[in-house]
Formats: structure tokens, sequence, C-alpha cells
């Protein structure tokens, strides 16, 4: 079973469909309860082991999602998150807030709770962060903040497991055409952008692995 976090819209939910009709069993979860029901009824319905509407930010919460999980997973896709844009003193601080909460926090809470069940396990866990956590941009300065915490997060944690089987991809998507930007109030021409459908595809085959071998880190561009 793959486990997809961030399947209410976007990377996560393209992903989620493309696996089910792929016929490879999936739990979604996502923080829109509205959207993952759109995105569950879009799946193959045998394959779609069940779906829950979980606060990332919330320990609890957390913990309680992986306590509902049919079966353990193989592979775990944490596609989960949120944007803060332009100049930084005009960014609310409940903005400011809430893009720590989306990203850094529940990447924080979401890992802790893999770690501890799962660390003994050969599990591969795959971050979706963006080209943000690679790279500075202008009137991106928070998001690129939470972004660089993220991958350094789990660089970090790459170090303290390497003597365990479980494993962790870091994937960094840009130029992704999504309603990410259409809620982010930054004004920008995503004509050129790949669709969500795109990369999911090519996540799809980066993540194949073999007996003794895997891709850990993965960057996705637009042409």
């Amino acid at each position: 079973m793959i486990l997809i976090m961030g399947a209410s819209s976007g990377l996560g939910a393209a992903i989620a469909k493309q696996y089910s009709a792929d016929h490879q069993p999936i739990f979604i979860s996502g923080r829109n309860p509205e959207r993952l029901a759109d995105t569950a009824s879009a799946c193959h319905q045998q394959y779609l082991l069940g779906s829950k509407s979980v606060d990332l930010s919330n320990a609890q919460s957390v913990s309680l999602l992986f306590d509902e999980l049919p079966i353990t997973p193989t592979c775990i896709i944490f596609s989960a998150g949120s944007g803060c844009f332009g100049p930084l003193d005009t960014q609310k601080p409940d903005d400011i807030a809430a893009v720590i909460e989306n990203n850094l926090l529940s990447a924080c809470l979401f890992l802790r709770e893999v770690v501890k069940r799962y660390q003994d396990l050969a599990i591969n866990v795959v971050v979706v962060m963006s080209t943000a956590a690679q790279v500075p941009k202008p009137e991106e300065s928070t998001y690129c903040a939470v972004k660089w915490g993220v991958k350094g997060l789990l660089e970090s944690l790459r170090l303290e497991l390497k003597a365990k089987p479980i494993r962790f991809t870091a994937v960094y998507p840009g130029g992704m055409d999504t309603a990410f930007w259409i809620n982010s109030a930054k004004t920008i021409d995503t004509s050129s952008f790949m669709t969500a459908d795109e990369a999911a595809s090519m996540l799809k085959g980066a993540l194949m692995q073999t007996e003794h071998g895997c891709i850990s880190d993965i960057t996705i561009n637009r042409r």
C-alpha cells in the first residue's frame, strides 16, 4: 500500500489517481475534506483502501492517522504544504504562521511518527518539497525558509538513520501549473508550466527501485 499525503489537490491528487489506475493499493489524506473526497471519487475504487482528512500540524491527529491504516505502507509520499508570497514586509503574521505550520511543523510531526513506527522496515519515504528548497527566490522568502527547513530535516534524518532499512527520497518540483498559484495571490504566468499529471508521471517513473539501487534525489523542472 502507498500512503499519499497532500492528496486533496495538485501533485498529491494526481499521483493518487495514477497509482490507483495502475492497480496499486493506496490510502490518501489531505487537509481539505471536500477536495479530498473529490480525489477519492476519481480514484479506482477497488484500489482505494481509505481516505482521511488530517491536520498534520497536530501530533495527535498524525498518530491517529497511522493507527487507522489498514496495513503497513510500503511507500509513503508526503506532498503536503502551502505557500506565502510577496515582499516580506507585506506578508501578514497569520499567513507566515500558517506556512510554517503547513510545511515545516507538519513535516516534522509527520516524519517523527513515520520514524517511530517504521524505521526498522524497508519503506521508501518520499518527501515532496520544491525547487524553492534549492535556490532562493524573490518574494518567496518565507516559503523558501520553510522548504529549506524541510530539506535540512530530511538530510539530517538520512544521517541519523543511515544504518536502518528505511529510506528517504527528496523531490524538488518546479514550474507546475496547479491551484497552488491561484490560491497564492502571486501574479504569475503559468501557461508554460507542466501539469500536475505530467509531474506525477515523471515522479512515478523516477521512483522505480531495484534490489540494490534507488534514486535518492529527484528534481522535476519544466522545459
